[in-house]
Formats: C-alpha cells, structure tokens, sequence
C-alpha cells in the first residue's frame, strides 16, 4: 500500500502527525531542529519503563482493596488501562518517526493517540465522582451502591473507541477541533469543580483542621486531578490557538512535539499520584504517628 499524500492544510491543523509522505520520515523533515523531536521520543520510553509498571500496580491495588475501595475506583481502573495500553506504542512510534515511514503504522499509531486524546474525560468522571459526595451527599449516598458508575464507564469507552477509530483514518477536515472543543470543556469542568468544592470544604468551619475527612479525601482528588489537567494538557490547548504565529517548521518540529509530549506523560504522573496517596494512606492507618494521632 502506498503512503498517503502529503496535505499541508491537514498537517499544520493537526495535532497528532500524519504520515509524512514527502520528506521520508518525521525525523529527517525536522533535521536541523531534531532536539525536541530527540526529547519527545525519550519522554515516550520512559513514559513505557514508568506507566506500564505504575498502572498495573494501581489496577493490582484496587483489585486486592475491595475493603478499603473508593466510588472513584471504577474510573481509576479504566484510566489505567487505557495508559497501560498507550504506554505500548512507542517503539512503533520511533520505528515511524526516524526509521520507516509507512501507511499501515500510521493506521495503528493514529488509533492509540485517539485513545490517549480522550483520555480526559475518565479524569472528568472522577472530579464529577468527587462534587457529588461533597456537594450533594444525600444524592451521593442514595447512588453509591447502583451501576450507573459502570454504565457511564462503558458510555466513556464507546466515545473513546469512536473517536479513535474515527481518527485513524486520518482523512476528516478539521477533526482536531473535536479534540480542542473537547480539553476546553474538560479543563473548564474540572476548575468549576476545583472552585465549588474549595467553596463548601470552606463553608464546613473555620480551618481546614475542622473539615470532614471525606471532603478533605475529595479535596486532594480534585486538586490531583486539577493539578494533572494544568501540567499535562494545558500546554496544548494553550499554544495551538496561536499556531499562525509559528512558522511550520517551528510548529510541526518544536511546538506540536513539546505540547503532546506533556499531555502523553500523564500515563506515568498519574499512576504515581496515585500510588503516593495510597501509601501515605497506609503509612496513616498502620503506622500512625504523634500528628496522625492527635489530629
């Protein structure tokens, strides 16, 4: 099969690349400023050698601590699975970028950024998860035992699947501004959270020794997660806007290539968090000590 051609108005629009036709590979079209395409590729290998292990170990977690387990969870679970299966593309993508240039990766590679991109919205589920125990307990504690948890999970995955498969074909006119419309929404949802929850915890006494443990476990959530949308995808939604004021070279070699490389290293930041909340949950229930005590 051949390549597909080279569409300038698609490449420079798009932001996850499409097979470059003209001038072989990614890697030798952006030879004189290889340096952030070189920093991405590495981001992306320690992004495999951290997220693979770090999922999984949340996925083994919430599976042994049903006990101990979260409303949250369910969407936890899935976002790691979805980061386990994201963390396997980058030796495909080195062999497309630098090495060979052919249609058939571009189809896989495509899909999977696809995944990736919509990834947000299980962040989303989980500050939703959140503003509900805080904000409308009563109706929190009526829902909490019901399925609609795992019905929204699998609403999520079928947009998901959609939207990737959609974007492998790497054909449809301006199909990035879904991806656009879709982080704005998600970031304006997720700091309209961020504010309504700082509001109650603030409304439930004087100091913040005073609030109830669970708004305090859906303070940290919200701010995790708000913390993530901030460094991860901020950088996009932020410098694509202005691509005009970029030449290409600059666009397609440094910009496109720093933004993505953020966003796609939440597959390991987010893992992480988790697993550091995890344990000084733990460090709190077994080994308390005089502060854990007294407060």
């Amino acid at each position: 099969m051949e390549d597909l051609p080279l569409n300038s108005s698609l490449i420079f629009i798009s932001h996850r690349p499409l097979n470059w036709s003209e001038g072989g590979t990614m890697y030798e079209w952006c030879k004189d400023m290889p340096a952030v395409l070189i920093w991405y590729l590495s981001l992306q290998f320690t992004n495999m050698l951290l997220g693979i292990p770090t999922n999984l170990m949340v996925l083994w977690l919430i599976h042994t601590s049903k006990d101990e387990s979260s409303t949250s969870d369910i969407f936890i679970s899935q976002l790691a699975t979805l980061d386990v299966l994201f963390c396997l593309i980058p030796p495909l993508e080195l062999v497309s970028l630098v090495f060979f240039n052919h249609t058939t990766s571009w189809y896989i590679l495509r899909f999977f950024y696809g995944i990736k991109d919509f990834s947000p919205l299980f962040l989303s589920c989980i500050c939703l998860d959140r503003y509900m125990a805080v904000i409308h307990p009563v109706v929190f504690t009526k829902l909490r035992d019901h399925d609609y948890r795992s019905a929204l999970a699998v609403l999520v995955w079928l947009i998901i699947l959609a939207y990737a498969s959609v974007k492998c074909l790497g054909n449809v006119p301006n199909f990035d501004k879904v991806f656009t419309a879709m982080i704005l929404i998600v970031f304006t949802f997720m700091v309209m959270c961020n504010i309504t929850i700082m509001w109650a915890l603030k409304q439930s006494g004087p100091n913040r020794d005073e609030m109830h443990p669970v708004k305090k476990r859906a303070f940290k959530m919200v701010l995790i997660i708000l913390a993530i949308i901030l460094f991860n995808y901020l950088p996009a939604v932020a410098l694509f806007p202005f691509q005009k004021y970029f030449s290409p070279e600059v666009f397609r070699c440094y910009i496109h290539y720093i933004a993505f490389g953020l966003m796609d290293f939440s597959s390991s930041i987010q893992p992480i968090l988790y697993l550091s909340k995890d344990t000084l949950r733990w460090r709190q229930t077994c080994c308390p000590n005089r502060e854990t005590q007294t407060s």
